[in-house]
Order: structure tokens, then C-alpha cells, then sequence
């Protein structure tokens, strides 16, 4: 715990916030009647959560206040880690099993995520503790606590629900008897019960997840190396190696490989139909990982601890032995974390996620003049704002019809084409917030918002200046000054009469889709980071 808390505080305040982590920033910090009337329309999902950190932002709203809960939240994962690896095969595993869990990248870099999967993790890793209890105590009290700590896991985020696939698999290999199958079984269905409600609101907003594409071998390939302590390299082959003799510990691989399985497995399988798989929706398997490796290490530390030398004879036993193979773990733990080293201080750096809104704000109170409008591509830009409304005081937002909180959406509603036109109408310059992939020529968004923006924008404005921080943030988010364009000038690339979307500075990069509502973030694979 200690080890995770130490790592988790590293590089807290990294100097801005990305877009999910500002969608918990912005909602959190809304009255709690604005919560539940945004939660009847978007992210239902996500409202145990927003309630959660209303209360937590109280307290002081900012960057580091807003990632203390995940901290705490894996701080206390890896503790329930190790105290699972005691119970199932002692002490040595638990606190292997548990070191494991703190220094493994992915658990660091979602430790300083403003968003509830380490929290999940934590319910899933106690869930997990309390049944090897129930089983172990067999009685019908032992069940309570049990389906209470799952029931609120899930409700936390409901793509938790498959633990319970696991427990079921955990019973089945543990073949407890009838009497145990009967407690496990009113606590899950008192779980379904209670999650019935959440999902039904939720299925009328999968649009939000519609950017998720169904998963392939590659995906069971990425997420291997984002639950072991080193994704690439001797370490990861290692830790593989491991977890195949600790498959050989029998009440540990029970509960370990069905942690590590059956989520990813159940997900991935419903997402070929209908998508819903991302590794940060499986966090809380990274566990099982952890369990399985030190149960392995613990296996042949234990062969290696029965071995001694007297000369040239080798004989069975021997404390000096088991100190060293004690010493060796401690050291294999330590060139594991450093190994991870330059992964863990790249995720410390705010240019490494997806966006950096405080890049955004910065740009923005550096080079505008007050009264200049300002008009975000796409609306979900819009985020930069409200986060850090600092940079955009000044300034006009020429497309806003109605705030996000009073709207009850997410980032505001928007003026109809019609009156956008009207709006941009006497407007000699106007200000761009974009990705420029949104300022692509090819793009055709679906929006007809959207595609109004763009063919003003086109058709009567050129562009003065454009500005990118110097730290250039992953999607190149860019301020561009369009000013408009003099009469009877056409826009290159247009024909006379015709709507086309030419840029007014050439890109070379290939097109992309339209930025999804809520993009994934950066993950601990080759391709960390990429949406």
C-alpha cells in the first residue's frame, strides 16, 4: 500500500486535465438537482460517481482534490490484493501479489485518472475478498456484506457486473457445497434486482459508446501486456512464465484466473455483437494477474527455499536459503519497478494523454482580445472551457444557445444552423477551438450543426494566425484566427456555387473519424495514448 500510495502521489498535479477528466470536473461541481437531470440524459453510468466527487469537490475544486480518490482507491486495491494472496497461500504471495499490483503501469496510470475505475477496482478486489470469507465461514451472514459491496461496485460502473461470472467459476473450481451455492446465488440475484433500473436508463444512452469498434485478437494481445508488471520484454515473458506454475496452486488459480478471465472474455464475446469492451472497463482483472504471478514466484521460491549448500554437497532446508531467495524477490520487485521507469514518468506528463484542456485555456488568455468570439469544432471542445473558464472570460461563445448545466448536457446546446449563420453573419473575425483532424476537408460530420460551422468557415473566412503549444498535445489541438474573406474573393478549392469544405491550409494527415463523445484514454501498450 505504501508502495502504490508513493507511486500514485508521483507526478499528482500534472498541469491539466484531459477531456474525460474534465467531464467529471465540470459535472461534479453542479447542483445535485443538475446531476440527476443531466443523468436522465447522458452518462446514467457514470451518476453514483458524479454524486461521489460533488461531495469530494466540495471540499476544494481542483486537479489533484479530483484524482485523490482514485489514489486512495488503488492505494487500498493493492492492500486487498495482498490480503487475498494471504489468505489463499500466505504471506510471502499476499505481499508479492500485492507489490505486483502497485508497481504494474496500468494500475498506475488509472490511479491518477479523474474518472471511477480505480474505485471500481477496489470494490471488485473487497467483493473478491469477502466471498473467499463467506465460502470459508459458510454461513448465511457471511453473504450480506458480500452482495453489498458488489451492488455498489455496480452500480458504480455496470460493465462490473461480469465479476460475478467469475465468482460463479471461482465456486465451481472451489466445488463448494450446495449450501454455499445457495448464499452466492441471493446475493447475485439481490445484485440483478437492484441493477435493473441503471440498465434500462442506460441502454437509451449507448450512443455514448458507439465509438467503440468489437475487439479483436490484437485487443487480448494489448490487454496481456497492460495487466503484466512490464508489457514488453524479459519481465512481461517472466511474468507469463509465472503465471503458468501458479496455475499449479490450486485454491489460488480459482480465484485468480477466473478474476483474470472471464471479465475481458465476457465482454469481448457481447462485443462482437454489440461493442462494449475496453481494457479500462476490465481494470479490476489486472488483480487476478498480480495473484497468479506471485503464486507462481511463491511456488518456486518455496522449491529454492528447501535447498542449501555444504561444500560440494546440496541438501534439503537451511535458513540461509530462504533469505536469499527472500532478498531475490525483494530485488526482482525493485528491477521490475525500474525497468517501468521511463513508462511511468512519460504518464506523468500531461502532453501524454489524449488532450491537455489547460494548453487550450493557456492559448486562449494569451490571444484574445475581450468581446472576440469564439466558436469550438466540434461542440465538445467546448470542455476546454469549462474547465478552465479562466481563458474564455473574455471572450463571447457565438454558437452557445443554452449553458451545460441548465441544459442538463454535457457541454451546452447549440444555436440551429439557421441562426448560427445569422449569428457569424456580422462577424469579421472569429476564433477556431479544434482538433485539426475536426478542420479536415474530407470530414463530413453527421451534425448538421457541425457541417454549418465548417462551410462558413470555408465559404466567407481565411485564416489569419493559428497557434499550437509549443509541447504539441497529442491531437494537436490548434486556436486559429479566422478573419472573413473580402467580397468576390472565392475560396481555393471551390467552384462558383458549390458548398465544398476546402481547407484554407493544406494537411497531409490521413482522415479520421469524428471525435467520439467520450474518447478512450491512453493505454499502456505500444500504441499508449492513441484515441
Amino acid at each position: 500500500m505504501a508502495v502504490m500510495l508513493a507511486t500514485g502521489l508521483w507526478g499528482l498535479d500534472r498541469g491539466g486535465m484531459w477531456g474525460d477528466e474534465s467531464v467529471t470536473f465540470q459535472v461534479a461541481q453542479r447542483t445535485v438537482p443538475q446531476i440527476w437531470r443531466l443523468l436522465h440524459d447522458v452518462d446514467a453510468v457514470h451518476g453514483l460517481y458524479y454524486l461521489f466527487m460533488h461531495a469530494v469537490l466540495t471540499v476544494h475544486p481542483g486537479e489533484v482534490v479530483l484524482r485523490l480518490p482514485s489514489v486512495c482507491a488503488a492505494t487500498a486495491t493493492a492492500g486487498l490484493v495482498a490480503a487475498l494472496g494471504v489468505r489463499l497461500a500466505g504471506p510471502r504471495v499476499g505481499l508479492w501479489a500485492g507489490t505486483l499490483y502497485a508497481i504494474t503501469p496500468m494500475t498506475g496510470h488509472y490511479a491518477q485518472e479523474g474518472r471511477s475505475y480505480a474505485l471500481v477496482a477496489a470494490g471488485v478486489a473487497g467483493a473478491t475478498l469477502l466471498l473467499v470469507r463467506a465460502v470459508d465461514a459458510g454461513g448465511a451472514r457471511a453473504w450480506w456484506p458480500y452482495g453489498t459491496v458488489v451492488a455498489l461496485t455496480c452500480v458504480l460502473h455496470e460493465l462490473a457486473v461480469p465479476v460475478l461470472g467469475a465468482h460463479a467459476l471461482t465456486l465451481a473450481l472451489l466445488r463448494v457445497p450446495r449450501k454455499v451455492w445457495s448464499g452466492w446465488g441471493r446475493a447475485a440475484g439481490a445484485v440483478a434486482l437492484l441493477l435493473l433500473p441503471l440498465v434500462w436508463v442506460s441502454q437509451g444512452q449507448s450512443g455514448q459508446v458507439a465509438w467503440l469498434v468489437p475487439p479483436g485478437w490484437d485487443r487480448v494481445g494489448r490487454l496481456a501486456r497492460n495487466v503484466a508488471p512490464g508489457p514488453a520484454g524479459p519481465v512481461f515473458w517472466g511474468s507469463l512464465l509465472l503465471m503458468a506454475v501458479g496455475l499449479r496452486e490450486r485454491r489460488t488459480a480459482a480465484v485468480a484466473l477466473p478474476l483474470l478471465l472471464v471479465p475481458p472474455g465476457i465482454l469481448m464475446t457481447v462485443s462482437q455483437v454489440r461493442p462494449l469492451y475496453h481494457d479500462r472497463y476490465v481494470l479490476y482483472a489486472l488483480a487476478g494477474a498480480s495473484l497468479l504471478v506471485a503464486a507462481g514466484a511463491g511456488r518456486v521460491a518455496g522449491v529454492l527455499g528447501r535447498v542449501r549448500f555444504e561444500g560440494r554437497r546440496l541438501r534439503v532446508g537451511g535458513r540461509r536459503a530462504r533469505a536469499v531467495v527472500g532478498v531475490a524477490g525483494v530485488l526482482a520487485l525493485t528491477v521490475t519497478f525500474l525497468n517501468q521507469l521511463p513508462v511511468y514518468r512519460q504518464d506523468r506528463s500531461a502532453a501524454h494523454r489524449p488532450d491537455n484542456l489547460a494548453v487550450v485555456s493557456a492559448l486562449a488568455v494569451s490571444r484574445m482580445r475581450p468581446g472576440d468570439p469564439v466558436l469550438f469544432v466540434p461542440s465538445v471542445g467546448r470542455l476546454a472551457a469549462l474547465a478552465y473558464p479562466k481563458g474564455f472570460r473574455r471572450v463571447r461563445d457565438i454558437a452557445l444557445r443554452e449553458s451545460a448545466p441548465r441544459s442538463g448536457t454535457l457541454w451546452g446546446l447549440e444555436a440551429a444552423p439557421g441562426e448560427l449563420r445569422r449569428r457569424l453573419a456580422p462577424v469579421d473575425r472569429v476564433w477556431v477551438v479544434a482538433e485539426r483532424s475536426a478542420l479536415d476537408p474530407r470530414r463530413r460530420p453527421t451534425d448538421p450543426v457541425e457541417r454549418t460551422k465548417l462551410a462558413v468557415l470555408t465559404a466567407e473566412f481565411t485564416v489569419r494566425e493559428e497557434h499550437v503549444h509549443e509541447e504539441r498535445v497529442r491531437d494537436d489541438v490548434l486556436l486559429r484566427l479566422y478573419v472573413r474573406r473580402p467580397p468576390g474573393v472565392r475560396p481555393p478549392g471551390v467552384s462558383a456555387g458549390a458548398p465544398g469544405l476546402a481547407s484554407p491550409r493544406p494537411d497531409t494527415n490521413r482522415p479520421r473519424a469524428d471525435r467520439p463523445a467520450h474518447p478512450p484514454p491512453p493505454r499502456l501498450s505500444p500504441d499508449f495514448g492513441r484515441r
